[in-house]
Protein backbone atom coordinates (compact mmCIF):
# COMPACT_ATOMS: atom_id res chain seq x y z
CA UNK A 1 0.00 0.00 0.00
CA UNK A 2 1.09 3.66 -1.36
CA UNK A 3 1.32 6.34 1.46
CA UNK A 4 0.60 9.64 0.65
CA UNK A 5 3.25 12.01 2.37
CA UNK A 6 1.56 15.24 3.89
CA UNK A 7 3.35 17.74 1.53
CA UNK A 8 1.41 16.14 -1.38
CA UNK A 9 -1.85 16.11 0.71
CA UNK A 10 -0.60 19.95 1.20
CA UNK A 11 0.17 20.72 -2.47
CA UNK A 12 -3.30 19.25 -3.65
CA UNK A 13 -5.00 21.26 -1.17
CA UNK A 14 -3.68 24.33 -2.05
CA UNK A 15 -3.88 23.92 -6.15
CA UNK A 16 -7.64 23.34 -5.11
CA UNK A 17 -7.98 26.37 -3.50
CA UNK A 18 -6.49 28.05 -6.02
CA UNK A 19 -8.72 26.45 -8.37
CA UNK A 20 -11.82 27.61 -6.48
CA UNK A 21 -10.43 31.11 -6.11
CA UNK A 22 -9.85 31.41 -10.09
CA UNK A 23 -13.13 30.23 -10.75
CA UNK A 24 -14.62 32.96 -8.85
CA UNK A 25 -12.64 35.47 -9.67
CA UNK A 26 -14.12 35.40 -13.22
CA UNK A 27 -17.72 35.66 -11.73
CA UNK A 28 -16.56 39.43 -10.63
CA UNK A 29 -16.70 40.24 -14.43
CA UNK A 30 -17.37 44.27 -15.41
CA UNK A 31 -21.07 44.49 -16.44
CA UNK A 32 -21.39 46.12 -19.95
CA UNK A 33 -22.92 49.03 -20.60
CA UNK A 34 -26.10 47.32 -21.62
CA UNK A 35 -26.41 45.12 -18.27
CA UNK A 36 -25.56 48.27 -16.04
CA UNK A 37 -28.81 50.33 -17.65
CA UNK A 38 -30.86 47.37 -17.13
CA UNK A 39 -30.15 47.41 -13.33
CA UNK A 40 -30.07 51.07 -13.18
CA UNK A 41 -33.65 50.47 -14.72
CA UNK A 42 -34.84 48.03 -12.71
CA UNK A 43 -33.43 49.81 -9.19
CA UNK A 44 -35.79 53.32 -10.26
CA UNK A 45 -38.72 50.92 -11.26
CA UNK A 46 -38.76 49.80 -7.67
CA UNK A 47 -37.50 52.81 -5.85
CA UNK A 48 -41.15 54.10 -8.01
CA UNK A 49 -43.40 51.43 -6.36
CA UNK A 50 -41.95 51.81 -3.35
CA UNK A 51 -42.31 55.18 -2.86
CA UNK A 52 -46.26 54.99 -4.06
CA UNK A 53 -46.72 52.82 -1.07
CA UNK A 54 -45.63 55.59 1.21
CA UNK A 55 -47.84 57.84 -0.03
CA UNK A 56 -50.73 54.95 -0.41
CA UNK A 57 -50.13 54.86 3.69
CA UNK A 58 -49.73 58.79 4.11
CA UNK A 59 -47.24 58.46 6.56
CA UNK A 60 -44.05 60.64 5.36
CA UNK A 61 -42.03 64.03 6.07
CA UNK A 62 -41.30 66.79 3.32
CA UNK A 63 -38.31 68.13 4.84
CA UNK A 64 -37.34 71.31 2.63
CA UNK A 65 -33.52 72.29 1.89
CA UNK A 66 -35.63 75.19 0.18
CA UNK A 67 -38.20 77.45 0.37
CA UNK A 68 -39.56 79.78 -2.40
CA UNK A 69 -42.22 82.27 -2.40
CA UNK A 70 -44.81 83.51 -5.38
CA UNK A 71 -41.67 86.40 -7.25
CA UNK A 72 -39.39 82.97 -7.43
CA UNK A 73 -37.34 83.98 -4.45
CA UNK A 74 -35.21 81.03 -2.77
CA UNK A 75 -34.44 80.67 0.65
CA UNK A 76 -32.29 78.24 1.94
CA UNK A 77 -33.66 76.53 5.67
CA UNK A 78 -33.35 74.55 8.38
CA UNK A 79 -35.00 71.26 7.55
CA UNK A 80 -35.97 70.27 10.81
CA UNK A 81 -37.49 73.48 11.35
CA UNK A 82 -39.32 73.73 8.21
CA UNK A 83 -41.22 70.63 7.12
CA UNK A 84 -44.62 69.16 5.95
CA UNK A 85 -45.62 66.33 7.73
CA UNK A 86 -48.47 63.78 6.29
CA UNK A 87 -48.88 61.01 9.40
CA UNK A 88 -52.62 59.37 7.79
CA UNK A 89 -55.46 61.23 8.35
CA UNK A 90 -53.51 64.42 9.68
CA UNK A 91 -50.69 67.03 8.67
CA UNK A 92 -48.56 69.35 9.54
CA UNK A 93 -47.21 72.56 8.06
CA UNK A 94 -44.21 74.38 9.98
CA UNK A 95 -41.66 77.23 8.85
CA UNK A 96 -38.94 77.86 11.56
CA UNK A 97 -36.09 79.84 11.75
CA UNK A 98 -32.88 79.32 13.75
CA UNK A 99 -32.65 83.26 14.50
CA UNK A 100 -36.04 84.66 15.76
CA UNK A 101 -38.83 82.95 18.13
CA UNK A 102 -42.07 83.76 16.11
CA UNK A 103 -45.59 82.16 17.24
CA UNK A 104 -45.05 79.14 17.47
CA UNK A 105 -41.52 79.19 19.36
CA UNK A 106 -38.76 78.23 16.83
CA UNK A 107 -39.35 81.18 14.76
CA UNK A 108 -41.79 80.53 12.59
CA UNK A 109 -46.17 79.15 12.26
CA UNK A 110 -47.09 75.93 13.06
CA UNK A 111 -50.21 74.97 11.20
CA UNK A 112 -51.70 71.48 12.45
CA UNK A 113 -55.16 70.01 11.01
CA UNK A 114 -57.18 67.72 9.47
CA UNK A 115 -56.71 66.17 6.02
CA UNK A 116 -59.91 66.62 3.74
CA UNK A 117 -58.77 65.15 0.68
CA UNK A 118 -56.46 63.17 -1.06
CA UNK A 119 -55.51 62.30 -4.87
CA UNK A 120 -52.63 60.61 -5.91
CA UNK A 121 -51.47 60.87 -9.84
CA UNK A 122 -49.01 58.78 -11.45
CA UNK A 123 -46.80 59.53 -14.42
CA UNK A 124 -45.14 55.39 -15.32
CA UNK A 125 -42.93 57.07 -17.73
CA UNK A 126 -41.71 59.63 -15.80
CA UNK A 127 -41.71 57.91 -12.95
CA UNK A 128 -43.27 60.79 -10.27
CA UNK A 129 -46.52 60.84 -8.86
CA UNK A 130 -48.48 64.38 -8.11
CA UNK A 131 -50.24 64.41 -4.74
CA UNK A 132 -53.30 66.74 -4.45
CA UNK A 133 -54.74 67.18 -0.80
CA UNK A 134 -56.33 69.55 1.47
CA UNK A 135 -55.42 70.43 5.01
CA UNK A 136 -58.19 72.26 7.01
CA UNK A 137 -56.46 73.81 10.68
CA UNK A 138 -57.04 76.21 13.35
CA UNK A 139 -55.36 78.78 11.32
CA UNK A 140 -57.09 78.34 7.76
CA UNK A 141 -57.29 75.57 5.02
CA UNK A 142 -54.42 74.39 2.57
CA UNK A 143 -54.34 73.36 -0.70
CA UNK A 144 -50.97 71.05 -1.11
CA UNK A 145 -49.98 70.12 -4.74
CA UNK A 146 -47.26 67.77 -3.67
CA UNK A 147 -44.71 66.58 -6.63
CA UNK A 148 -43.04 63.89 -6.35
CA UNK A 149 -40.05 62.15 -8.24
CA UNK A 150 -38.91 58.24 -8.21
CA UNK A 151 -35.40 59.34 -5.73
CA UNK A 152 -37.87 60.83 -3.12
CA UNK A 153 -37.01 64.65 -4.11
CA UNK A 154 -40.05 66.46 -3.81
CA UNK A 155 -41.44 69.85 -3.96
CA UNK A 156 -45.08 71.20 -2.88
CA UNK A 157 -46.95 74.16 -3.32
CA UNK A 158 -48.82 75.28 -0.54
CA UNK A 159 -51.52 77.60 -1.44
CA UNK A 160 -54.06 79.42 1.13
CA UNK A 161 -57.24 81.69 1.48
CA UNK A 162 -55.23 84.94 1.12
CA UNK A 163 -53.06 84.97 -1.94
CA UNK A 164 -49.87 84.10 -2.38
CA UNK A 165 -48.25 80.73 -2.66
CA UNK A 166 -44.81 79.02 -1.07
CA UNK A 167 -42.92 76.28 -2.85
CA UNK A 168 -41.21 73.68 -0.71
CA UNK A 169 -37.88 71.64 -2.26
CA UNK A 170 -36.16 68.94 -0.59
CA UNK A 171 -36.49 65.62 0.18
CA UNK A 172 -39.21 62.78 1.63
CA UNK A 173 -39.01 60.73 3.71
CA UNK A 174 -40.58 57.98 6.23
CA UNK A 175 -42.21 59.34 9.80
CA UNK A 176 -39.38 57.07 11.56
CA UNK A 177 -36.72 58.70 9.47
CA UNK A 178 -37.14 61.82 9.81
CA UNK A 179 -35.41 64.42 11.97
CA UNK A 180 -38.00 67.37 13.09
CA UNK A 181 -38.76 69.48 15.81
CA UNK A 182 -42.36 70.82 16.09
CA UNK A 183 -42.78 73.72 18.03
CA UNK A 184 -46.08 75.31 19.52
CA UNK A 185 -49.52 75.41 17.44
CA UNK A 186 -50.19 78.98 16.16
CA UNK A 187 -53.77 80.41 17.42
Amino acid sequence: MKTISIKTVSLFILLGLLGFSASGYSQDRKLTRQERKEVRKTELQMNYYILYSLLNVRAFVLQPDYLQNRYGERVPVTSNLNFIKVDRSTGILQTGSLYDFGSNGVGGVTAEGTIDSWQIFKNDKKLSYVVHFSLSTNIGHYDVMLNVSFNTRATATINGLYPGKLTWDGGLVTIDNSRVFKGQMTI
